[in-house]
């Protein structure tokens, strides 16, 4: 390894010249997995003792690796929870890495850090969290709803509301990443049925809670509820989960990583009733609001009580975490970061907040349409009515295999990717819009499909 040469200048003109024209791409190729023999065969190793050199390297990866990982911004990609980054946002990505910036104190990153902030400000708004709430950006919806629940359980821990081993209240429907929470840090985890959607309400809390005995009940020191569940895109009775833990001073954590975006719409405000009285919030940007991986964030009503929970204590900090003017590394798990909010930052500063509204109602809108199309063929059946951007529905007659088959010959023809699920002990199909760029057309060609 050497200096900055003429060698590194050509490959830097490659590199962006391959970035740019990924970006530019239209249509933005599907792709799709190959087996790990079958990448094997491609070319071989391709760490070597005296190396391939760097345009080799990216030809591989351009001409060979990248053919086998998939575009998650493609159009019709609707399973998982895709994302749609802004161009502005995933140009200023390169800007990001090329900076080697270290995000964990002020005193490393005080410029990027503050620009986050104002990102982390906007989001805040949306919950219509009090002034000086705030917190970081993260990983991903796991890493936030961690540590929001860490947070939670510190806080209750340090003025000893917590007798015997930290037990949380949830709804069944809520995602994953609650569960592993719960099972990395030893918490025990108390399900709540919801309504006839899954909802978690405040009388169900109530019921729970009446069942659990007073030891248990002495154990207890949050609720951990959903804006926007991954399966259906069902929000929580936020409202009823609010009035709960402020009967029982509870901690209130919101996972909001998909559905959250969904603030921005006036029209869907009241489905989020209660979520301005959260303790701590989570919200992916890399979801629904259109920035690259990975970039998600957890804010707090209060951050102080993060400071307490998450600050990393060593000699070699003492210094820093005496300033605390923002230290990112306090306020989530981590210490080491990449300022991942800042393409975030710089694709709402380039476009402005309306055009973020404004592409969220497309989606919405498409959904609606998708909806509409479904109710429409007789032989598709909607499963539960939608709330944000999830679409949940069954073919008449298929079975699991024939879910899988149709998913999988999709794929395999470039047309769509799309995944079963399981609703209620049955499977069935969903879609998930978050793509603005997913037309009427897409939809139409894809259900089309359903028919044979």
């Amino acid at each position: 390894m050497h200096e900055f040469g003429e060698s590194e200048k050509k490959l830097a003109n490659s590199i962006i010249e391959y970035s740019l024209k990924r970006i530019a791409m239209d249509p933005i190729p599907l792709d799709g997995p190959a087996t790990p023999q079958e990448l094997h065969d491609l070319y071989g190793p391709n760490i070597t003792e005296k190396g391939l050199g760097g345009e080799e390297a990216l030809k591989r990866f351009a001409d060979g690796y990248a053919l086998a990982t998939m575009s998650t911004d493609h159009p019709r990609f609707w399973a998982f929870v895709p994302v749609a980054p802004t161009k502005a946002a995933t140009l200023f990505d390169l800007v990001v890495s090329a900076s080697c910036i270290s995000g964990s104190t002020w005193i490393e990153a005080a410029g990027a850090v503050y620009l986050e902030n104002e990102a982390l400000a906007w989001l805040s708004s949306l919950a219509g969290m009090p002034q000086g709430a705030g917190g970081t950006f993260v990983s991903g919806g796991s890493a936030g709803n961690l540590s929001g629940l860490v947070t939670g359980r510190e806080k209750y821990r340090r003025l000893g509301r917590i007798q015997g081993r930290p037990a949380l209240l949830t709804s069944r429907d809520a995602h994953s990443s609650v569960a592993m929470a719960a099972r990395i840090t030893d918490i025990e985890v108390f399900l709540v049925d919801g309504d006839e959607k899954g909802k978690l309400t405040g009388e169900a809390l109530r019921q729970k809670w009446a069942e659990l005995s007073e030891p248990d009940r002495a154990r207890v020191f949050g609720v951990a509820s959903t804006a926007g569940v991954t399966n259906t895109g069902i929000v929580d009775n936020l409202a009823g989960v609010a009035e709960f833990c402020t009967e029982h001073d509870l901690w209130m954590h919101v996972d909001g990583a998909y559905g959250g975006a969904g603030l921005t719409q006036p029209e869907l405000r009241d489905l989020y009733k209660g979520i301005e009285r959260a303790d701590s919030f989570v919200i992916d940007p890399h979801k629904w609001l259109f920035a690259p991986f990975d970039c998600a964030a957890i804010i707090y009503r209060d951050p102080t009580d993060a400071e307490r929970a998450m600050t990393q204590e060593a000699a070699y900090l003492d210094d820093v975490n005496k300033e605390r003017d923002w230290n990112p590394a306090s306020f989530a798990y981590h210490l080491s970061r990449r300022v991942r909010g800042l393409p975030f930052w710089f694709s709402l500063a380039t476009y402005g907040t309306d055009a973020y509204r404004d592409a969220i109602a497309e989606t919405l809108k498409i959904t609606r349409y998708c909806t509409d199309q479904v109710r429409q063929r007789p032989y598709l059946e909607l499963a539960i009515e939608p709330e944000l951007s999830v679409v949940v529905f069954r073919r008449s007659g298929w079975s699991d295999g024939d879910y899988v088959a149709w998913s999988e010959k999709l794929l395999k023809e470039q047309v769509a990717f799309v995944q079963p699920t399981t609703y209620r002990g049955e499977r069935m199909m969903r879609f998930c819009f978050v793509n603005p760029r997913t037309t009427e057309q897409d939809v139409n060609e894809v259900l089309d499909t359903m028919a044979d």
